[in-house]
């Protein structure tokens, strides 16, 4: 197997951890304070919901729909971004830009390149490694320390190696892990190592860049938190 610590911080510094951002410039403060901002994917800030100890969510693919089930207790930090980034449509029609069969499938890069440029920097702390990295458990992807954003790997493969190196499993797919399995891999792996996305074009232009340069990837139509006994 490659060697994951570098497959993983190359292709991650190659897309959005990295990426030179214009610092927003600050307006004048009119001396009132305004209202407490709205929940919207273009503040990161105003996504910072606590999740429940315990919740699924479905995703409804390309391929078919899979659901995962996150414990909060897992990775408290990481269930919380995956709750927020769900519940506010950030994964819609994003793709499975990365599928490396036997080892992890990626996604996590908004479609929409306003949404993806905004949230490169918006880093969590690391949570403890309390799970192994299984078959069919989630994962924030990093480029090192303290740097998970919104990107997530789905293991393929009893990938134990990774929990030394600071992967820190926050939940499982449940059902439909046998769609997980069949999402397309012709591609290989990204740019610069592979002939696959490269990661900081497909924060920068989105879903035009992969719809003209790879449109057999499969995608995300929507991702939805279920209610108690919502299947």
């Amino acid at each position: 197997m490659r060697n994951i610590s570098l497959a993983f911080i190359a292709t991650v510094l190659a897309g959005s951890m990295l990426w030179g951002q214009a610092t927003p410039k600050r307006t004048p403060s009119s001396g009132a304070q305004p209202a407490a901002s709205k929940a919207s994917l273009l503040t990161p800030a105003s996504l910072k919901e606590r999740a429940p100890e315990s919740y699924k969510a479905k995703f409804i693919t390309t391929k078919g729909n899979f659901v995962v089930e996150v414990n909060r207790a897992w990775s408290p930090r990481g269930a919380d971004r995956f709750y927020n980034l769900v519940k506010h449509h950030f994964y819609d029609d994003a793709s499975f830009f990365r599928v490396l069969p036997g080892f992890v499938v990626q996604f996590g890069i908004s479609a929409k390149p306003e949404v993806a440029k905004t949230w490169a920097r918006a880093t969590i702390p690391d949570d403890p490694v309390t799970q192994s990295n299984l078959v069919g458990y989630l994962t924030f992807a990093t480029g090192g320390a303290n740097t998970r954003t919104t990107q997530v790997f789905i293991n393929l493969a009893d990938n134990k190696n990774l929990d030394g190196m600071g992967f820190s499993p926050f939940g499982k797919v449940i059902e439909g892990m046998e769609v997980v399995e069949k999402f397309y891999s012709g591609y290989g792996e990204g740019a610069p190592q592979g002939r696959g996305p490269d990661q900081g074009r497909i924060t920068n232009e989105g879903k035009t860049y992969l719809d003209k340069n790879f449109p057999q990837l499969d995608s995300i139509k929507t991702a939805v938190i279920l209610s108690a006994g919502e299947k």
